[in-house]
């Protein structure tokens, strides 16, 4: 379904329903204004605790809290008509258990609005999954590369090379089983990515994957060139706006030293022109 065709915004059923269909587009937003940018052209939007280091320059996402997770779906919301949101459940939230998971999940849900939430785990939070659903509450899982985890990880490394790929097709099976409407593949090789998009009932949404998972996901800051301290080879630069923007800026500081701005086209007359009879 086109965007211009999209009249409401998509439930999770209706993400579902798009496995094997055309592809599922998908960005991160953490602002009302990039929000409404995105919104006519994303099927869903995600509010992703990634916000913990794009803008509050957190050295990972492990520092997020539930407080921030809240305010910026808060205000992402406020930029949607058309697109589903979903919100990512921060470090520490819902790991200790399924009741600890649905308390801060149905917060999550009723404080912004979102559509779903998305958490991070396969096998090992299945049983969560399910008992989110059960309850209510539409859960989209992420395997492979689970940012939350990279000190038992090992950093930031591609997941599911040689025999570990046999780990990452079990966990996506058990999400799907658990009930999840769709799972995230984050930096796993394109071989295993396309098998578990043909094997798992439920959509894949790629990010470092492979073209042949049913979407994709990237955090906008980094297509858009806004966040460059680093930059993942999954990531294509569709603008470089950080460059622009520290021009302006430059740009700007040099007319202020120099007074040649304000020019006069931007300060006020002592009095009003009165209006011609």
């Amino acid at each position: 379904m086109s965007a211009t065709a999209r009249k409401t915004a998509p439930l999770p059923d209706d993400i579902r329903a798009r496995k094997g269909g055309t592809p599922i587009v998908s960005l991160t937003a953490y602002t009302t204004p990039m929000a409404e940018l995105m919104d006519a052209h994303c099927d869903f939007v995600l509010v992703g605790d990634s916000v913990g280091m794009v803008l509050h320059g957190l050295p990972s996402t492990i520092g997020v809290t539930m407080e921030m997770m809240i305010l910026h779906g808060q205000a992402v919301k406020r930029g949607l008509r058309q697109a589903m949101m979903v919100v990512d459940m921060p470090f520490g939230s819902y790991e200790e258990s399924p009741q600890q998971a649905f308390r801060n999940a149905a917060r999550i849900m009723s404080e912004t609005g979102a559509g779903a939430v998305k958490l991070e785990g396969g096998q090992g939070m299945a049983e969560t999954i399910a008992f989110l659903v059960a309850r209510g509450i539409p859960v989209m899982a992420h395997i492979g590369l689970t940012p939350q985890s990279i000190n038992t990880l090992g950093g930031y490394k591609v997941q599911g090379r040689g025999a570990a790929g046999t780990q990452l097709m079990a966990d996506a099976q058990a999400v799907a089983e658990a009930g999840a409407f769709a799972v995230v593949l984050e930096k796993v090789p394109q071989t295993l990515a396309d098998r578990i998009t043909a094997d798992v009932p439920i959509p894949t949404i790629g990010i470092g994957a492979s073209a042949g998972c049913d979407g994709q996901v990237l955090v906008v800051d980094d297509m858009l060139g806004l966040f460059t301290k680093f930059k993942p080879k999954f990531v294509k630069r569709y603008a470089n706006l950080g460059e622009q923007a520290e021009a302006a800026v430059a740009a700007y500081a040099e007319e202020v030293r120099t007074r040649a701005f304000p020019a006069v086209d931007h300060v006020f007359a002592d009095a009003v022109p009165e209006a011609k009879s």
